[in-house]
């Protein structure tokens, strides 16, 4: 444990700059002390006075630095978050986990051995559409779940000159949307039987899975995962179905676009969502079910780091186990074999 943690960023792309700066600068209990980039003028410019260097070795080199959170493109992960740990570190990975599950167990293995804590940035946990599904299922608001479908919708019809759109390993809708919205329903509903996916390059020009439809199969209940960038009009991002009732959820989380407007994590407006959700009740007998406002959870993405603080310098939990992580890599492979083959999968 640490009396108080000295977090260095990997990488100064959009997740690095608009999530992970502002959440680790607003958390209590951590610091945020260095950014490694090759652009300091743009970390500067952006974060005036933070110390900035040009590689993780200086980076992993300083006795100073206790947490390494790495946000750098997907096929980075794993190399860097192993060097960070061997390097003493404890290490935050941006989502997805890494590339496969092989990488994923490397790195669990060397945090087990080295006694230095792995967490993964799986922030959409603290979504405020996704804690007030929650809640409604924890309160038995809906009864049994008989059907969810998770929309994340987008229209981007023009491709842009960035690696995630671009053919290299990790990139595509799929790996850059998939770990939000598969992560979201293994804490629901836990690991399912089997699961079927449909993906496709939708744009003039992708090279990479702009789309993608995955069905999650349990005993009884059917789980649907989408995402799209060709969605002018976007459909519910939440629709749940049960035996008492259904809720419906349109607008999108107001969290990132918060950040990329400067927003401070710690305002008490930060996080609500003025999208109401509607909730409509199963007529039963002479009972006429209405259709209900339903207030939104307050979303916090901060909750994440201020987590992360706790387990390091008062041994709380890990906020994302690395075990849960890799179910979520898990569902990802298994998604692409789908995907490829055309058939349904068994877990």
């Amino acid at each position: 444990m640490v009396s108080n943690v000295n977090a260095a960023i990997v990488g100064f792309g959009n997740a690095g700059r608009i999530f992970h700066t502002p959440l680790i600068r607003a958390a209590s209990g951590l610091n945020l002390h260095t950014i490694v980039s090759s652009r300091p003028a743009d970390v500067l410019a952006a974060v005036p006075g933070v110390r900035v260097v040009p590689d993780l070795e200086t980076a992993l080199s300083d006795p100073e630095i206790d947490l390494v959170v790495i946000a750098t493109p997907n096929a980075m992960h794993a190399p860097q978050a192993l060097a960070a740990l061997r390097a003493g570190k404890h290490v935050v990975v941006d989502k997805p986990f890494c590339l496969n599950l092989d990488e994923a167990e490397s790195l669990m293995v060397e945090a087990k051995s080295s006694g230095r804590l792995l967490s993964v940035f799986h922030n959409r946990r603290w979504d405020a559409d996704f804690l007030t599904v929650q809640r409604l299922i924890t309160d038995d608001k809906l009864g049994e779940i008989t059907r969810l479908v998770s929309r994340f919708d987008r229209f981007r019809p023009k491709l842009r000159d960035r690696w995630r759109e671009q053919d290299v390993p990790g990139a595509g809708l799929w790996f850059d949307l998939g770990p939000h919205l598969v992560d979201q329903m293994l804490c629901l509903f836990g690991k399912p039987v089997s699961l079927m996916a449909d993906m496709a390059r939708q744009r003039d020009g992708s090279v990479v899975d702009d789309y993608f439809n995955v069905t999650l199969k349990y005993e009884r209940l059917r789980v649907t995962v989408s995402a799209s960038v060709l969605t002018p009009a976007a459909g519910p991002r939440f629709e749940v179905h049960g035996t008492k009732g259904t809720f419906v959820k349109y607008g999108l989380d107001p969290q990132e676009d918060a950040l990329k407007a400067g927003g401070d994590p710690t305002d008490p407006s930060f996080g609500i969502d003025g999208h109401e959700g509607s909730y409509w009740p199963v007529i039963i007998d002479d009972h006429v079910g209405m259709n209900e406002s339903v207030m939104s959870e307050r979303g916090r993405h901060l909750s994440f780091y201020e987590a992360i603080a706790a387990a390091l310098m008062d041994d709380a939990p890990n906020p994302v186990l690395p075990e849960e992580a890799y179910e979520v890599m898990r569902i990802l492979e298994l998604g692409q074999l789908s995907a490829h083959e055309g058939t349904e999968v068994h877990l």
